[in-house]
């Protein structure tokens, strides 16, 4: 254990080291060489200066979600960032400042407050600036974008251990490369992203039994072509355990399950586009569960039963460009009733709509070319994650004619996993800004990997 201007580096074994290297994903530990938890920009100063003179590299993290997709860190200091100080809305100009280590939860209930939200992901208590600055995928994607396209500004500490602020008008070459670019760059302190009215929402999730499994996935597949971009939907397939917080009715069985959020200026309009999706899948026979209705902006994080604790998981994610009836037999063969799937969940998130369109001064990750987000992720057996990981090679063959060869950074759950979400100018280019800002190389572990070609 070491002491340094009021932050203190741990080490193997002692308290301080245990804290700053908790992970939310038991199935993917983190070993580095030292750890520090940092509350204050000073103490990430401190920290990068730390490491330079000791020669290691540097590596971070918030909520521990990301951890299955780190590459082994032996040679690193590991900084978790928890800073003080609260996320700041400033309703006039559309805009929260949200300090690194800040969840998503957080940030939508000091955002609702206003009539505001943003772009935020599926998950209460997922760390914000890994999740907004690897893409991410929101409930109001399709009428939103990419959340990282939301963001207008970032603070980070640098490998000279100095302090930066990045936008538009300050060194747009960084803030274009930090949007989307893999990582690599330095620690990020704080983002301001944008917000918009959370106007009138409409949403929830319908179950039924896997019996109805073909039926609910094609109805809902050609229902995606022409859907409006009001509305952002999922489909998954799921086997969930009886564990406390799942419905009694969807224990211990498949289920199929379509789940979304609408989003609109009156209630009227809402109403109407939820009943344009669901009332033909009401007609393919009785939900076991329906949970949609009318919600507030804090409802909008129960949608989709994400854990609220941490807990061990592996799995696969692609992006696909179409999925025909060919496409829909393959998920079913794989993953629906009778298939053996090791999965506790696995489907589809609709694309599209403002998914598909990157605004004007977009970072270099600013679209998406795809129709679907495929995921799937399980609980390794104890005796170790070999049936998982056959499965998912198995599903990266049989979706071979549909997927696109990409994927989104903060989707991928383990750095083996073949992963690519640039192209080859994007990755040359974003190179160049890291050796730009990390001439030494201080943060090369951190970088995604995206070199890998999917095949």
């Amino acid at each position: 254990m070491t002491e340094l201007d009021d932050v203190t580096i741990g080490r193997p074994g002692d308290p301080h080291y245990e804290a700053a290297t908790r992970v939310f994903n038991l199935a993917a530990p983190v070993h580095p060489a030292a750890a520090v938890t940092a509350r204050s920009a000073g103490q990430v100063r401190a920290a990068v200066r730390h490491a330079a003179a000791a020669g290691l590299g540097v590596r971070m993290f918030t909520s521990g979600h990301g951890a299955g997709a780190a590459r082994p860190m032996p040679e690193a200091l590991l900084i978790r960032t928890e800073l003080a100080g609260g996320i700041d809305v400033d309703s006039a100009r559309l805009v929260a400042r949200v300090p690194a280590g800040s969840r998503a939860g957080e940030l939508v209930a000091a955002t609702a407050k206003h009539g505001l939200t943003s772009a935020h992901g599926s998950s209460a208590n997922v760390g914000l600036v890994n999740y907004l600055l690897g893409g991410g995928l929101s409930g109001y994607g399709r009428f939103a974008g990419l959340a990282v396209n939301g963001v207008v500004a970032v603070e980070l500490v640098t490998a000279d251990g100095e302090s930066r602020r990045v936008d538009a008008g300050h060194d747009p070459e960084l803030f274009w490369a930090l949007r989307g670019g893999g990582g690599g760059f330095g620690v990020v302190t704080s983002v301001e992203i944008a917000l918009f009215p959370a106007g009138q929402l409409f949403g929830g999730a319908t179950y039924w039994a896997g019996e109805l499994a073909e039926a609910v996935l094609s109805r809902w597949n050609a229902w995606t072509a022409d859907a409006p971009r009001e509305v952002t939907t999922g489909l998954r397939l799921l086997n969930l355990p009886a564990v406390p917080g799942v419905p009694p009715a969807l224990a211990g069985r498949t289920t199929v399950c379509v789940d979304g959020l609408v989003r609109a200026g009156s209630a009227g309009e809402t109403h109407r586009l939820a009943d344009d999706l669901l009332r033909p899948l009401y007609a393919l026979g009785e939900p076991l569960v329906d949970t949609w209705g009318e919600l507030t902006a804090e409802g909008v994080l129960g949608i989709h039963m994400d854990p609220p604790e941490p807990v061990p998981f592996l799995g696969e994610h692609h992006l696909l460009s179409t999925l025909d009836a060919d496409g829909e037999a393959e998920l079913l063969r794989l993953l629906g009733p009778g298939s053996g799937s090791p999965f506790v969940g696995a489907g589809l998130r609709q694309l599209g709509g403002a998914f598909a369109t990157a605004p004007a001064g977009a970072g270099v990750l600013g679209r998406l070319d795809a129709a679907y987000s495929f995921a799937a992720s399980g609980v390794p057996d104890p005796s170790g994650p070999e049936r998982l990981l056959g499965r998912c090679a198995k599903i990266r063959t049989a979706l071979r004619p549909w997927r696109t060869g990409r994927t989104v950074p903060n989707f991928v759950e383990h750095f083996e996993q073949p992963q690519r979400h640039l192209d080859d100018d994007q990755v040359a280019a974003v190179d160049r800004v890291r050796r730009r800002v990390d001439p030494g190389g201080v943060f090369r572990g951190d970088i995604a990997p995206n070199a890998t070609a999917l095949s």
